[in-house]
C-alpha cells in the first residue's frame, strides 16, 4: 500500500464512530478508575447544581420585603460553602483518578504504533516519508489524550449538568422555562454540527499540508550534505515555503469560518437567556415566583450555557482530534507484507547449510531481478557473489533475511523453508553487514552493544579489536562513549563499516552475510579486516556479496551473476582459467588498481621533491 492512500483525509460519521470504538479497549483496562472518575464527576455536578438552589433559599431568607429578618440563615451559608468545596474536591478527584487512564492509553498506543511500524515490510519503509510519519504519530497519540479529556472533562459533565437542570426546571417551574432551555440547546447543537461539518475540510487540508511541510523539512535536513553539494538551500526553502503558503491559506479560512460559528453560537445563547429572564421577571412581578427563584433560574442558565458555549469549541476540537486519530488507525491497518505463516516454527540450525532452489523474484512485475537462481552454501563454507551493478546480488541477502518473499522457488536453511519458520528465529540466526551502514545517534559502545544488549564490556571491546577499530576508538577523547551523530555522520564510511562488522561479530550468529562490507575501507584497513573476518567465518556459513574481487579470492565458491542469473561459478582459479565474465572483471580491476598505485607513488614523489 502506498503512502498516498495513507494521507487521504478521513471520512466523517460512521468512520468516526468506529474510531471511537477502537479507542475503548485502551480505556477499559482501567475500568475501575473510569467508574470512580465518573462517580466523582456526578457528585461534582450535583454539588454545582445544588449551589444555586441553596442560594435561592438564602435570598428568600434574607428578603425583608414581606417582614423583618429574624435570624441569619447560618445553616444555609454553611451548606453553600460545603457545596462549593464539594464541587472543587470532586472535580480535582476526578482529574487525579483519571490521569492514570489517560496517560497509560497514550503510552500503550504509542508503543503499539512503533511496534507495528517495525513489523511493516521493507517495501513500506522504502516508500514512506519519515517526517510525515513522525508528525502523524505525534498528533495521533496526543489525540487519544485529547478525546478522553474532552469526553470526561467537558462533554459528560455538561450532559450531566443539563439533565440535573432539566429535572429542576420541570419539577419546580412553569413548562415554559424547560421548553425555552431545550429549544435553545437543540438549536445550538444543530447549528454547531452543521457549520462544523461544513468547515472540517479546511482542517483536513491543514493536516495534510502540515505533514507535507514537516516531511520536506526533515528530508532536507537528512540530506544536508546533498543540499550543500548542489547549492540548493534556496530551492529547499522555496519548496518548504510554498507548502507553508498553502497551509497558511487553509488556516486563515479555518479561522474566519470559526468566527462565523462563534458569533452564531453566541447569538443563540443570548436569545435563549433573554427569553428565560423575561419569563422569570414576569413571574416575580405577578407573584408566582420569589426573588430567590429569579436568582436560581438566572444562575442555572449561566451555569448551563457557559460550559455549553465552550462545548462548541470542544466539539470542533473533537472533530479535529478524530481526524488526527484516523491517520493513526490507518497506519495500524497497514498489513505487514512479510509475517509468520500460520504453521511457522522456530528455525533449528544444526549445521547451517543454506540453499537457494530455483528462486525467482521481482520488486515490480515489469522489472525482473532474479530468475531461476539455484546454489548451495555448505555448512561452514564461504560463498561469494559478484557481478555488474543491478545483477541482483544484494537482493539475495534481502531474500535470505526475508525482507521480501520469493515469487517462485524456495530458500532453505538445513532443509527448512524459511517461509515456514518464525521471523524472529530466522533473523536471530543471521548476521549481516550492509553496504550502507546507518548508526544510532548514540555512543560507539551503544552501537556495538546493540547486537547483543546483554554482552559484557570485555566482549564489546574484543569484537571491536577483531573489527580493527578498537585502537581508533580508544584514541578518541571520550573513547567508547563518543557520540556518532545523526545516522553516524560524525564517522567516516570506513569507520561506520568497521563498527557494523564489530556488531555482527558480537552477535556471533551461525550464518553471516557481508554485503560489500569493505567497500568504504582503504587497502590497509581492508586487509586487516579481511584477515579477522577469515578467522570469524571459519566456524560460520558465509555469504559474501562483493564488488572488489580481491576480497573474495579465498572463497570456497564464487558465483558470477548477470541480469538476475548465475552465469558462472567456481573457485577463483577456475574462473580465471575459464576466461569468461569473471576473468574480464578481474583484469579490469587489476588495471584500475595499478593505475591507482602509480598515481599514489607519483604523489609521494612530488611531496618528497618539495
Amino acid at each position: 500500500m502506498r503512502i498516498e492512500r495513507y494521507t487521504e483525509a478521513p471520512t466523517v460519521g460512521s468512520q468516526e464512530l468506529r474510531n471511537l470504538k477502537r479507542m475503548f479497549p485502551y480505556v477499559w483496562q482501567y475500568r475501575g478508575r473510569v467508574l470512580l472518575a465518573l462517580a466523582s464527576l456526578i457528585l461534582a455536578k450535583v454539588s454545582t447544581v445544588g449551589i444555586p438552589v441553596v442560594l435561592k433559599h438564602i435570598v428568600d431568607a434574607l428578603d425583608t420585603s414581606h417582614g423583618r429578618l429574624l435570624a441569619l440563615p447560618i445553616v444555609l451559608f454553611l451548606a453553600y460553602g460545603a457545596l462549593r468545596l464539594g464541587s472543587s474536591l470532586f472535580n480535582e478527584l476526578r482529574d487525579a483518578i483519571f490521569a492514570r487512564v489517560r496517560y497509560h492509553a497514550m503510552r500503550r498506543l504509542s508503543r503499539q504504533v512503533l511496534e507495528h511500524l517495525h513489523r511493516l515490510s521493507l517495501r513500506y519503509h522504502l516508500e514512506r516519508r519519515t517526517g510525515n510519519i513522525i508528525r502523524d504519530l505525534e498528533r495521533g497519540t496526543q489525540s487519544i489524550s485529547s478525546i478522553l479529556n474532552y469526553l470526561v472533562f467537558n462533554i459528560l459533565p455538561t450532559a450531566a449538568e443539563f439533565v440535573l437542570v432539566a429535572f429542576l426546571l420541570l419539577g419546580q417551574y412553569d413548562w415554559h422555562f424547560a421548553l425555552v432551555t431545550f429549544l435553545t440547546v437543540a438549536v445550538y447543537i444543530a447549528f454547531t454540527l452543521a457549520v462544523t461539518e461544513w468547515r472540517m475540510h479546511f482542517r483536513h487540508t491543514m493536516n495534510r499540508l502540515d505533514s507535507k511541510a514537516n516531511g520536506q523539512a526533515v528530508d532536507s535536513l537528512l540530506n544536508y550534505e546533498t543540499v550543500k553539494y548542489f547549492n540548493n538551500e534556496r530551492f529547499e526553502l522555496q519548496r518548504y515555503d510554498r507548502t507553508l503558503g498553502e497551509w497558511e491559506n487553509a488556516a486563515v479560512k479555518s479561522q474566519t469560518s470559526m468566527a462565523l460559528l462563534n458569533f452564531g453560537q453566541g447569538a443563540i445563547i443570548a436569545v435563549g437567556v433573554t427569553l428565560i429572564m423575561i419569563y422569570a421577571g414576569q413571574g416575580v412581578v405577578d407573584g408566582s415566583m420569589t426573588l430567590g427563584d429569579l436568582v436560581l433560574v438566572n444562575t442555572l442558565m449561566l451555569q448551563l450555557f457557559i460550559p455549553l458555549n465552550f462545548l462548541g469549541i470542544v466539539y470542533r476540537m473533537l472533530k479535529h482530534t478524530l481526524a488526527d486519530m484516523d491517520r493513526v488507525w490507518k497506519l495500524l491497518d497497514e498489513t505487514p507484507e512479510i509475517g509468520d505463516a500460520p504453521d511457522a516454527r522456530p528455525l533449528v540450525v544444526r549445521e547451517g547449510e543454506v540453499a537457494f532452489e530455483h528462486v525467482a523474484f521481482a520488486y515490480q512485475p515489469e522489472r525482473r531481478i532474479l530468475e531461476d537462481v539455484s546454489f548451495t552454501i555448505p555448512a561452514g563454507h564461504k560463498v561469494a557473489v559478484v557481478g555488474p551493478s543491478g545483477a541482483g546480488k544484494s537482493t539475495l541477502a534481502r531474500l535470505l533475511y526475508r525482507f521480501y518473499d520469493v515469487e517462485r522457488g524456495r530458500i532453505t536453511i538445513d532443509g527448512q523453508d524459511i517461509a515456514h519458520v518464525t521471523l524472529d528465529s530466522l533473523r536471530q540466526a543471521i548476521g549481516i553487514v550492509p553496504q550502507d551502514t546507518v548508526l544510532f545517534n548514540e555512543s560507539i559502545y551503544y552501537n556495538i552493544l546493540y547486537a547483543r544488549p546483554d554482552a559484557s564490556r570485555e566482549e564489546v571491546e574484543q569484537a571491536a579489536k577483531l573489527a580493527a577499530i578498537h585502537d581508533f576508538i580508544v584514541s578518541l577523547p571520550e573513547g567508547y562513549d563518543t557520540l556518532v551523530g545523526e545516522r553516524g555522520l560524525k564517522l567516516s564510511g570506513g569507520e561506520k563499516q568497521r563498527i557494523a562488522i564489530a556488531r555482527v561479530i558480537l552477535k556471533n550468529p551461525p550464518i553471516l552475510i557481508f554485503d560489500e562490507a569493505t567497500s568504504s575501507l582503504d587497502s590497509r584497513s581492508e586487509r586487516a579486516i579481511l584477515d579477522a573476518l577469515s578467522q570469524v567465518a571459519e566456524q560460520h556459513t558465509t555469504l559474501v556479496i562483493a564488488h572488489r574481487l580481491s576480497t573474495i579470492v579465498d572463497a570456497d565458491r564464487i558465483l558470477v551473476m548477470e541480469q538476475g542469473r548465475i552465469v558462472e561459478q567456481g573457485t577463483h582459479a577456475e574462473l580465471l582459467a575459464r576466461g569468461g565474465l569473471y576473468a574480464q572483471m578481474w583484469e579490469l580491476q587489476q588495471e584500475e588498481r595499478q593505475v591507482a598505485v602509480k598515481e599514489a607513488e607519483l604523489e609521494v614523489g612530488e611531496e618528497i621533491s618539495l
